[in-house]
């Protein structure tokens, strides 16, 4: 039997690498939108595809239950596309610090409604840190927030909504790799729908199919994987808190990646909104650890 303190490392590990693997999004989607290598519709076709085909491979080799069995549905993969479809053409009107205010507000505002409404009410210190954390990003992206577009914004935060009912959906999975797997191929059939409605206007050169499948793949099919074996052992309130260090992650990718300047600004943000991420997570982190502690101590017959 695994110890609390095991549990709550292995989760760890997973949601970093998850958050890690958010972060390669954005560097990717920069990359490949940046210039006319390919268009929003080619990016969010090759990326759900290349990470249906990724999972399927997983989820062959582990020899599970079959598609449509393992919890996936089409309601999460309805929420998995509108997603990455909104995100990709959000980006045709927005800057990126825009963007990442737009979705990680709107993504904060969905999974902590849903948690009070569902009966969670954080701690002083939850709120602390995550009004810390909120500041810290908009500290960072400010600088480059000037007049966003109208259609663009809202977009965004279609997008934002959208992953935040995914991930909701996705604390109980029992299955990780199967019903990401389902819920991947379950956007196959939409996927070809938006590829015929924007089929005059499709551009894809080699390079943007590789940013686009390496972002499908990758960073969307296994970092996915890895966020959904996570997210049983958060709550709504820590699961919202964590992804604001996802574009501090993705500012510090771009230094390397994009060779982007490190500024006074950026250690300014990263510190608040890794501060705060830590300061909301730390009060939740030490009840869990106190109740797994009580019941470890507790004779098997009293616990019958």
């Amino acid at each position: 039997m695994r110890t609390s303190s095991t549990k709550g490392s292995a989760t760890a590990a997973l949601t970093v690498l998850a958050l890690i693997a958010f972060a390669g999004n954005s560097v990717f989607c920069r990359l490949a939108l940046a210039g006319p290598i390919i268009d929003p519709a080619s990016y969010t076709a090759v990326r759900l595809i290349t990470g249906a085909v990724t999972l399927w491979i997983i989820a062959a080799f582990r020899r599970k239950e079959s598609f449509g069995k393992s919890g996936g549905s089409w309601i999460s993969a309805s929420m998995l596309f509108l997603y990455a479809v909104t995100f990709s053409f959000a980006y045709i009107s927005l800057s990126a610090g825009t963007g990442a205010l737009i979705l990680f507000a709107a993504v904060q505002i969905t999974m902590i409604a849903v948690g009070l409404y569902a009966g969670e009410r954080p701690e002083i210190l939850e709120w602390l840190g995550l009004f810390i954390a909120i500041s810290g990003l908009i500290y960072l992206v400010s600088p480059g927030i000037t007049a966003p577009s109208i259609l663009g914004s809202l977009l965004m935060a279609i997008a934002g909504i959208a992953w935040g009912v995914y991930s909701l959906r996705g604390r109980g999975a029992s299955d990780p790799v199967g019903v990401t797997t389902d819920n991947f191929l379950r956007t196959v059939p939409l996927v070809i729908g938006l590829i015929l409605l924007w089929l005059s206007t499709l551009t894809i050169t080699p390079m943007g199919f590789l940013w686009a499948a390496l972002s499908g793949s990758i960073t969307s099919g296994v970092g996915y994987v890895l966020w959904y074996a996570a997210l049983p052992r958060l709550t709504a309130t820590r699961a919202a808190t964590v992804q604001l260090a996802v574009p501090v992650l993705a500012a510090l990718a771009g230094v390397v990646v994009l060779s982007e300047a490190i500024s006074l600004r950026l250690v300014i943000s990263s510190v608040a909104i890794l501060g705060g991420v830590g300061l909301a997570v730390s009060r939740h982190k030490a009840i869990a650890d106190q109740q797994e502690s009580l019941v470890a101590v507790v004779p098997t017959s009293n616990r019958e």
